[in-house]
């Protein structure tokens, strides 16, 4: 069906149903949206040393982040030059990198060293070949990765995100945890459900309780939309004395990052399907080992888990109600989802429908 993004919020109706279901859709966004986009790969703990790597992708390109022996980091393709097999599987420290299929060998820079039982073979120059290269940068320790050669630096598409952030030494923080949640729903109506608080009362009442649910608030800013969240009884979430306010921040399309006053949470949201999604929690605390902390991270953890699994059972049922022959699109409350529609304003653009 067709469809015009409109611009004013009052009048506008959200992304047609169709897209939430169509495996034609997904397969476009992987081009026009996680293609062109900075998508965050890694953590920089994970490429401290020479010769560590590990291994991501983006959309459904493989890709292996190292860091090389003059101490540069890079992002390669993780599909070996021969016949397509991995590089690399998962992340550990290596003196060089070698294909799990014929044992081709590669030099932390990508180069081809060794090609075993491959004498004979004609018009084959090794010195010429070596692993593609993608654009990696870092942002508070966190590694980013563009396919799009074209694509602003990350700091310009970051834009004034950097200075909204909370006044943290973010390199002081170290990976506490990691969780993986995979649903049956299109990776949008994760992303539409994360940018409003209006199922709070409804979805979340223990998260309910803690905040000071009128005075809760989006405001949206170019690649990037802000949740401030006022807590009134911080029984579950965690704050310290003269900063009550939760913040959770979503950089366009799929990452977000939940700020505490002594801690923090990235969560990516990855498409499987049209109709499957999973979502990457990781927890960052300072200290993390501290018999104290570890008690703050399980906490912190279990009202997560708590939150996720509403979310899970409410974005499966709209899911669902996606799938009704009798449900084409919605409008938004003004006051409650001017978040959403920032999103599907930057989707439309980056899918040409607008």
């Amino acid at each position: 069906m067709s469809y015009q993004f409109d611009p004013r919020l009052p009048f506008a109706s959200t992304i047609p149903s169709s897209f939430y279901v169509d495996g034609a859709t997904l397969a476009a966004e992987k081009t026009s949206v996680f293609g062109r986009t900075w998508q965050l790969a890694g953590h920089a703990n994970q490429v401290r040393e020479p010769g560590q790597f590990f291994t991501a992708a983006v959309g459904d390109e493989p890709l292996l982040i190292v860091r090389g022996n003059d101490h540069e980091l890079r992002a390669m393709s993780n599909v070996c030059r021969h016949r397509a097999g991995p590089v690399a599987k998962g992340e550990g420290k290596r003196p060089v990198l070698q294909c799990g299929y014929h044992g081709w060998t590669y030099g932390l820079d990508g180069r081809l060293l060794v090609t075993p039982e491959f004498e004979g073979v004609e018009c084959f120059d090794k010195a010429s070949v070596s692993l593609p290269k993608f654009r990696v940068e870092e942002w508070n320790d966190l590694l980013f990765v563009n396919l799009d050669d074209a694509a602003p630096p990350l700091r310009d598409y970051l834009g004034d995100l950097v200075a909204a952030m909370p006044k943290h030494d973010y390199r002081d923080f170290r990976l506490a945890a990691r969780k993986s949640w995979e649903l049956d729903c299109n990776w949008k109506v994760y992303v539409d459900n994360y940018l409003e608080g209006y199922h709070i009362p409804i979805v979340h009442p223990g998260l309910f309780r803690e905040l000071d649910y009128p005075n809760y608030r989006t405001e949206t800013r170019g690649n990037y939309s802000i949740q401030f969240a006022p807590t009134k009884r911080a029984d579950r979430i965690r704050t310290v004395a003269g900063d009550d306010q939760v913040r959770y921040f979503w950089l366009y399309p799929n990452l977000m990052l939940n700020v505490y006053p002594d801690n923090f949470s990235t969560n990516l949201i990855v498409p499987i399907s049209a109709t499957r999604t999973r979502t990457v929690f990781e927890w960052f605390f300072r200290d993390p080992e501290m018999p104290k902390v570890r008690s703050d991270i399980a906490e912190t953890i279990a009202f997560s888990d708590e939150i996720q699994l509403e979310d899970i059972e409410i974005c499966e049922a709209v899911q669902r109600g996606l799938a009704s022959s009798t449900y084409t699109s919605g409008r938004y409350s003004p006051q409650r989802e001017n978040g959403v529609h920032h999103f599907h304003g930057l989707y439309a653009e980056a899918m040409g429908i607008r």
